[in-house]
């Protein structure tokens, strides 16, 4: 008999967290391995948000918060999406979690019964997956192309609902793929989904400051589908506060009552230390706060950087990024190559030839020393992603060994 449950024995370990793993392993045996596997903004917490961390420890926020978050947080929360988005969620709206990875979810397992259907454009981000299996979703994927920047169209989902879809889920701007959908793009995805009812769209807009187009564009900005829609953010791209675990939610108010009464039996309040530096983010405006715009303008200039870079690469078909700091380069017209016989690759896995992702991030990882991410873990297995969240330096370095490596290829 075993043990562990099926849902956990059949749950995939998140592939950017494993190949970051194996990156910190091998740096500990002594490799000198670049890692643009993992993404997270390589900047500190603003000082102004820490100071506030620090006040609230001697002011002894130190016990439990409510459920959903404190009032003053939801309340802050509420005014940044009127300020940032247009948006307009009551506080009661509002639901704080440990991260939006959380949010997402407790908006899945609020929804989302046995059996029922739930829409992912691929590539998507690599957990979508993982959390519609634990909620025994049945997933409808929309394979997108890089012609089209990765952007599903209004036909294309109106032809994937049908009466037992119950979600969609996506996010702009996107990993892993770095796009962004603009205002008309998302009033036409509107259209279709409002004549479905029973359908909801989770979107995901963590990246949300991380955008080099302009001013970030919402789905529920439009009146008409505001109610058929769960915006999910939070702190840890934008603001470089990853490792202080804060998502939220704005949602209808039953389904965010529904993620509260969920939320309470499960991790219970977000920390309370946590929750006053978001306070203190929440009243920092993006437009003006330069921490923000140092960040956003520091990715912009990586980006364009590495943007140079990846076209000289031989096989590589790349496109510029909107927003978020991956490029997602399709590599398909490397496949068939082999590498040579005396590479460590070759050596591990006894074999020579590239036949998919996975083959090449290995063999980029084990003989360039640059860890990288396999595309069949966002759903497209012709391309890779890599983070370009590290210094000019690492980046040019990285690039000029993936190029070597794959000039290798025969």
């Amino acid at each position: 008999m075993e043990i562990l449950s099926n849902r956990v024995l059949t749950m995939a370990e998140s592939e950017t967290l494993a190949m970051t793993r194996i990156a910190r392993e091998l740096r500990d045996a002594g490799k000198d391995v670049i890692s643009l596997s993992i993404g997270e903004p390589d900047f500190n917490t603003p000082e102004i948000i820490k100071e506030f961390a620090k006040q609230a420890i001697d002011e002894n926020w130190t016990h439990y918060p409510p459920v959903p978050g404190y009032p003053e947080l939801r309340k802050m929360i509420s005014h940044k999406f009127k300020r940032d988005n247009n948006l307009e969620y009551k506080p009661e709206q509002i639901i704080v979690s440990t991260g939006a990875k959380q949010s997402i979810y407790q908006t899945v397992m609020s929804l989302v019964n046995p059996g029922d259907e739930v829409i992912i454009p691929t590539p998507f981000w690599v957990s979508y997956k993982e959390i519609v299996k634990v909620a025994d979703g049945k997933i409808v994927y929309i394979p997108t192309k890089i012609e089209n920047d990765f952007k599903v169209s209004p036909q294309e989902l109106k032809a994937a609902i049908t009466p037992k879809t119950k979600l969609i889920m996506f996010s702009s701007p996107s990993n892993p793929t770095g796009m962004l959908y603009t205002k008309e793009e998302l009033k036409a995805i509107a259209e279709v989904v409002k004549d479905y009812p029973h359908v909801i769209i989770m979107a995901d807009e963590i990246y949300e400051h991380i955008n080099f187009e302009g001013k970030h564009e919402s789905i529920a900005q439009f009146d008409f589908i505001k109610e058929q829609v769960v915006t999910v953010n939070g702190v840890a791209k934008g603001f470089a506060m990853t490792g202080w675990r804060v998502g939220f939610i704005g949602a209808p108010l039953y389904i965010a009552q529904a993620c509260n009464k969920l939320q309470g039996q499960v991790t219970s309040a977000t920390c309370s230390i946590a929750q006053r530096a978001v306070l203190k983010a929440m009243e920092l405006d993006p437009e003006t706060s330069q921490d923000i715009i140092n960040m956003r303008e520091t990715f912009r200039k990586r980006r364009d950087m590495m943007y140079e870079l990846l076209k000289e690469i031989p096989g590589f078909k790349v496109t510029l990024p909107q927003g978020a700091f991956y490029f997602f380069p399709d590599i398909s017209n490397l496949y068939g190559k082999h590498v040579p016989k005396d590479t460590v690759y070759a050596k591990t896995y006894q074999k020579t030839v590239i036949e998919n992702s996975t083959d090449m991030c290995m063999y980029l990882l084990y003989d360039a020393n640059v860890a990288l991410v396999q595309g069949i873990a966002f759903g497209d297995d012709n391309c890779i992603r890599l983070s370009y969240a590290t210094s000019d330096d690492k980046l040019k370095e990285a690039a000029r060994r993936i190029k070597s490596a794959i000039l290798a290829l025969s």
